[in-house]
């Protein structure tokens, strides 16, 4: 049977057929761009580009040697590449050769993956300033007005794999065994090289052996892991002693294990900062510690530093309802809401339920006696504190023993009466929790999760997981990479419904 071509089918069948010069040569030229639909985004993000300054890098090239790429065209191929979902240097380099919106970004240039790969790692501090560049752009255009910021964190994991990391008591170990090892290869060298001619026959005897070349390099690693565990653990938590069971991968040393449900992995943890007004990500931080007790403080840092003020409200989950933070906002006038339970306690009503355990946030703190009452009336004094300023109260076994909260609060096998750990900071979690009792106070706490939580859910859909870089420094660098695109995506999303328009190179608000 005889195939047909579209041009041979029967005319009476309503398809279309193919231009008869789809595979020829133009007679007159034309702009390959014109292919691309007039309202495509990459012609959007052109003009948001030019925006941003580079000054800074611009500085740092030399007019001697070969010519480099303009860092605004890499920052530009890098911020519309992470936009559309695509973070390997490998395929961002394959979208510049393939794909005409990433050419038009490019302008037709093609930059190795070698050159946008160094250059993610090599400028950080760049990218931190391309994301406060976002912000104040954002802030100009009043899509920010850091009347209510909610903050919150999310895990991402780390360019290390938790198969090739080793514990600090095992480090200890290995770095003894390997050391005796090579003591004991040198030791039969030297043995050997009595009997030179009879073991190494026609060579010098000067050659090292293979096994000593391994286990010297391994013992260098192994140390070189071992001292930055030790400075890891040192600037986190100084003057504690390390735990045996703490990790540290060889690929990341910086990266830590993380997460829930069986679910632990090398990540690390993007605290951000996002306004109400069009969910704008107007600060952020990296951290390496898995909960956010100690981030609040950091996080004001990041405000401070990004947008020149702090905001007016701030509201935050029960993750951060530890002293530190508590303490970090007092020394500042924002209205602050942070949940002073994980739904074990909605108000004091709930002491009726007959069948609930009673909780710490059941007992009353009373700062100018510095004890607790307990539901049943019973005072808890002081028992005990240690130096690093952990607090224990306890109350009195036998009025314990008569109370009629006994079997939801006792919680001794041995007796004893109930006890209250805290620390000198429960002051301000009881003026937190009274403050969270008000109803006002509940419905300005409910828009946390319109604000915040739907920005990592757009970062992680987008595609973002995991960096593409190690160490805490270069990391930090893409993490502000990420959140820069974020808020470049907020504001391309802003002029295509219309709320800004630019004309003439000038940004025209249309409306808010």
């Amino acid at each position: 049977m005889t195939s047909l071509s579209p041009g041979d089918l029967p005319m009476r069948i309503p398809f279309k057929t193919s231009p008869a010069e789809f595979d020829q040569h133009l007679l007159f030229p034309s702009n390959v761009f014109n292919l691309l639909p007039k309202d495509h985004e990459c012609f959007l993000y052109t003009d948001l580009f030019g925006q941003l300054d580079t000054s800074v890098l611009e500085s740092q090239y030399s007019a001697i040697g070969q010519r480099a790429y303009h860092p605004k065209l890499i920052v530009s191929i890098l911020i519309y590449a992470y936009s559309r979902g695509v973070f390997s240097s490998r395929q961002i380099e394959q979208r510049c050769n393939e794909d005409l919106s990433f050419m038009y970004i490019a302008q037709m240039n093609c930059p190795n993956f070698r050159v946008l790969s160094d250059f993610r790692k090599d400028h950080p501090k760049f990218f931190q300033d391309c994301f406060k560049q976002t912000v104040r752009l954002a802030m100009e255009l009043k899509l920010a007005t850091l009347g209510h910021i909610s903050l919150d964190g999310s895990k991402f994991k780390a360019n290390s794999s938790r198969h090739k990391a080793m514990s600090y008591n095992r480090l200890k170990e290995k770095e003894q065994q390997l050391t005796k090892e090579i003591a004991d290869l040198v030791e039969q060298a030297r043995r050997c090289d009595e009997e030179e001619d009879l073991a190494y026959k026609n060579q010098t005897g000067y050659e090292i052996p293979e096994d000593l070349q391994y286990k010297t390099a391994r013992l260098e690693r192994i140390k070189e892991a071992k001292e930055a565990l030790e400075k890891r653990e040192q600037d986190l938590y100084p003057g504690k002693t390390i735990a045996d069971k703490k990790q540290i991968s060889f690929a990341d040393h910086d990266a830590r294990i993380m997460g829930k449900k069986g679910d632990f992995d090398y990540r690390y943890n993007g605290q951000i900062s996002v306004d109400q007004d069009h969910q704008m990500i107007v600060g952020q931080h990296l951290s390496q510690k898995a909960n956010d007790q100690q981030e609040m403080g950091l996080a004001l840092e990041s405000l401070q530093n990004t947008t020149g003020r702090l905001p007016e409200k701030m509201s935050a989950d029960n993750g951060y309802l530890s002293g530190d933070n508590l303490e970090a906002l007092g020394n500042t006038p924002i209205d602050s809401y942070l949940a002073t339970g994980r739904g074990e306690k909605t108000s004091k009503t709930a002491l009726g339920e007959s069948n609930r355990t009673l909780v710490k946030a059941d007992f009353v703190y009373q700062e100018t006696e510095d004890c607790f009452f307990c539901p049943g009336g019973q005072v808890l004094g002081l028992k005990r504190q240690t130096k690093e300023g952990t607090k224990t109260y306890q109350g009195n076994a036998t009025v314990c023993a008569d109370c009629c909260y006994k079997d939801r609060c006792w919680q001794s096998s041995k007796g004893e009466a109930r006890t209250i750990t805290t620390d000198d900071k429960e002051g301000l979690r009881q003026q937190m929790r009274d403050k969270m009792e008000a109803a006002s106070s509940k419905a300005i706490y409910k828009k946390r999760k319109e604000i915040v939580e739907p920005v990592f859910g757009q970062v992680k859909n987008g595609g973002f997981r995991g960096f593409s870089v190690r160490g805490k420094a270069k990391v930090a660098g893409e993490f502000a990479l990420v959140c820069a695109t974020h808020n470049l995506k907020k504001i391309a999303r802003c002029i295509r419904n219309g709320s800004i328009r630019l004309e003439f190179g000038k940004w025209e608000i249309l409306s808010t």
